[in-house]
């Protein structure tokens, strides 16, 4: 499930939440610089490795900055602060500062549009992108990926979970909403099969124009659930009304979602050194439980790996 080919979906309403509700969220973009020089992340302090910093490529220890380009808004991976101004917050832009901290470099993010991110990598503008980008085979050819998450579609419910939506064969039966011409959708069409097999009813499919008249419906309890990409709904569901109207479903046998696929750090393939630093970076904020912290700040802990790897997508 390409987590991308839906970037659009509910990015429009979910840029206003964040907006109105960023605050709310564990005090808003808690990355900071102590007067020490130490960075702060999601609450937690982040100290360099000198080892680390030492395996950078020379050209980035000398300038310490890594160029990093970001599509943004497409919460709650890379949102802006404040709308109008270019204060930068997500999960992306946050991970981005512990991994700067944790190599002894600053992470520099400029804004990118999605489709022009890979050729830049490759003509050199940039030396890594966060954006979450789908690694798959064709990318793969001109950048290298470490990947940080797993993520596909998830289920929204109301508060509470009052219909005990739990896995996708308990949406058998029962009205469900999802937006037009999305993956969702097709999740959705191609598991009636399995309802039909476990001898239940088919999925009452409903289909709306835009994600916010889907929540719509949820919220006036005309469907039980909305089919949606996990990430917008563990989001939606944690800062919604301060997240007192949304559940997210936690489905053990899909904790990445359903059809989950690996994003992806891309990193241009001119800086070897850089991919295997940024890697081990990685694997040190999972060791250190920083990872989870600053996935949880997002409502997206389920997602995050629980391992470090390089270019996982096998197809």
């Amino acid at each position: 499930m390409n987590a991308r080919l839906t970037r659009r979906v509910a990015a429009a309403t979910a840029v206003a939440t964040a907006l109105a509700t960023l605050s709310a969220c564990e005090g808003g973009d808690e990355s900071a610089h102590t007067s020490s020089g130490k960075v702060t992340v999601a609450g937690l302090e982040i100290k360099k490795d000198p080892a680390l910093h030492d395996a950078l490529p020379d050209e980035i220890k000398k300038s310490g900055t890594v160029k990093v380009a970001t599509d943004v808004p497409y919460p709650p991976f890379e949102m802006f602060v404040k709308e109008g101004e270019s204060e930068l917050t997500g999960l992306d832009y946050d991970l981005g500062q512990a991994l700067g901290a944790k190599l002894g470099v600053k992470f520099a993010f400029t804004p990118q549009k999605f489709d022009g991110i890979v050729p830049a990598l490759k003509a050199g503008k940039f030396d890594v992108a966060m954006s979450a980008i789908t690694d798959n085979k064709e990318r793969q050819k001109v950048v290298d990926f470490v990947d940080y998450s797993q993520s596909g579609s998830g289920s929204l419910v109301a508060d509470g979970n009052p219909d005990k939506i739990a896995t996708l064969d308990d949406l058998c039966g029962r009205k469900v909403a999802v937006q037009v011409a999305t993956n969702q959708l097709t999740l959705l069409k191609s598991h009636q099969t399995a309802c039909a097999e476990a001898g239940k009813g088919k999925i009452d499919i409903q289909t709306f124009p835009k994600d916010s008249d889907a929540q719509l419906a949820l919220r006036s309890g005309k469907v039980v659930a909305e089919v949606v990409t996990k990430p917008a709904a563990g989001w939606t569901a944690k800062t919604a009304d301060s997240g007192k109207v949304f559940d997210l479903v936690e489905d053990a046998e899909a904790p990445g979602g359903y059809n989950a696929s690996p994003n992806g750090i891309a990193v241009t393939k001119k800086l070897p050194e850089l991919t295997a630093a940024v890697q081990k970076a990685l694997q040190a904020l999972i060791d250190e439980g920083t990872l989870t912290k600053i996935y949880n700040k997002y409502g997206l802990a389920s997602i995050a790996v629980k391992e470090a790897t390089r270019n996982a997508a096998v197809d």
